[in-house]
């Protein structure tokens, strides 16, 4: 899916821009205007199967707030390959959209440039209330302690993913609910020329969504709790060996997925060439590789005990799509109508429900066409077992260098070269030097 993708493009202009964005901002004034009251632009983030896939599935939309508010909404609709780097280019210029998606990861990042609108309680009630969204994906909003710089817009947690012939074939009854399931299952599944899992070796994001979980449940973060990176901690060390030895110990991923980035995992899972993946919403992916719906299952990742929650229970980072306001706007109030249109009940069934994520509104979660099997275990997630990557400013360069460390370890792994503690604790020692100083 695009968006995993997505934090990891440009965070190198990232840690080059925040510092002079910081201090100089997109913002011209203090809370935005009300000087165009007729006309928003939009930027959204491309979350179908094409631009032009988006564009039809959210014009009408936009003709809808138009003949409510008398408001004309200009739609453009920015890949992922670019997102991040127009919108920092926005936040140093000024001149950018009035409302604009942004992955959730990259919340407190951009909040430090200042650029955005904070959502305060009077901000928030425009929009119909704070207490509407689920809280799990209000933590990817921005820093803890400052009012969030976006709103949710689009749920997306993960979720085991398993083909059912490939496990009936093996005589497996049901999908492993703790690691030490998964690699007894993984070695009965691993035969013929073919996996038990898939991984994206070489996609940073991902590696990085991996072991984030993994570290929570080994009970330690990534950074500690003024902010300060602590990627070489004994659990941080565990966490990414763990994942990593699904292919360097147990030898349950294929070499090859050590080069992965671009999906190649989830065609494999679709051609019968592996059997299980870790990913989020990834039900339309199938369906678009030629898959029945009956052809896969669906299960919660696994946990220590078996039964995620949270803690060391915890088993999905909180993925998704955000919603934020340009604070230098010259339309606040029908921006904020814009917003509070996007995530009404009505607008959040019908948007998520076509691109198969999950409404991060309580109520609109509530709908039947969210209770599907695949559907009920990534809402249960979110609402149980997923955590917040960390909300720092410096995240995205977290994802690039961390990230990169797991794929040279993925690497190491493919080249049968040992992956051990200390090889382990060395890149990440080596990760943690590439990070700005506090």
């Amino acid at each position: 899916m695009r968006r995993i993708r997505v934090a990891a493009v440009g965070a190198v202009t990232l840690s080059l821009v925040l510092t002079a964005a910081a201090c100089g901002g997109g913002s011209t004034g203090g809370s935005g205007s009300n000087e165009n009251p007729k006309t928003l632009t939009y930027w959204a983030s491309n979350q179908g199967a094409s631009i032009e896939v988006d564009k039809k599935v959210l014009q009408p939309e936009l003709d809808k707030f138009e003949k409510e508010t008398g408001i004309k909404v200009k739609l453009e609709v920015v890949p992922w390959a670019d997102l991040l780097n127009r919108i920092l280019t926005a936040t140093t210029s000024g001149q950018g959209p009035d409302v604009l998606n942004i992955g959730n990861t990259w919340s407190a990042s951009l909040q430090s440039t200042g650029a955005l609108l904070p959502f305060d309680a009077k901000n928030f009630d425009a929009i119909g209330g704070k207490d509407r969204f689920v809280e799990s994906a209000l933590g990817s909003t921005g820093a803890q302690t400052q009012d969030p710089a976006a709103v949710p817009l689009y749920s997306m947690a993960y979720a085991l993913y398993y083909n059912k012939k490939m496990f009936q074939d093996a005589g497996i009854a049901k999908p492993p609910a703790t690691w030490d399931e998964l690699a007894a299952t993984g070695k009965k599944l691993t035969k013929g020329g073919k996996s038990a899992i898939g991984v994206e070796g070489s996609n940073l994001s991902n590696n990085i969504h991996q072991v984030f979980v993994l570290a929570k449940q080994h009970g330690v973060d990534f950074f500690t709790a003024d902010g300060k990176a602590d990627f070489t901690s004994d659990g941080a060390v565990a966490a990414v060996k763990q994942y990593v030895d699904l292919m360097a110990k147990h030898k349950i991923v294929a070499p090859g997925n050590a080069e992965y980035a671009q999906n190649q995992s989830l065609s494999d899972f679709a051609k019968d060439k592996t059997a299980m993946v870790l990913w989020q919403t990834a039900s339309a992916t199938f369906k678009a590789q030629g898959m029945n719906e009956d052809e896969w299952g669906v299960a919660p990742a696994p946990v220590p005990s078996g039964k995620p929650g949270q803690g060391a229970q915890t088993n999905s980072m909180v993925a998704g799509i955000n919603m934020a306001v340009f604070k230098n706007t010259k339309n606040r109030d029908g921006a904020l109508k814009f917003v509070k249109f996007m995530t009404s009940d009505k607008e959040q069934i019908h948007l998520n429900k076509t691109y198969g994520s999950i409404p991060p509104v309580k109520t609109a979660q509530e709908d039947p066409a969210f209770n599907g099997p695949a559907l009920t275990v990534l809402r249960d997630t979110l609402s149980t077992s997923a955590a917040a990557l960390p909300q720092v400013p410096e995240e995205s360069q977290f994802e690039t260098v961390v990230g990169t460390a797991v794929k040279e370890l993925f690497a190491d792994a493919a080249a049968g070269r040992p992956v051990t503690e200390d090889s382990v604790r060395a890149r990440l020692e080596k990760a943690q030097q590439q990070m700005p100083k506090k």
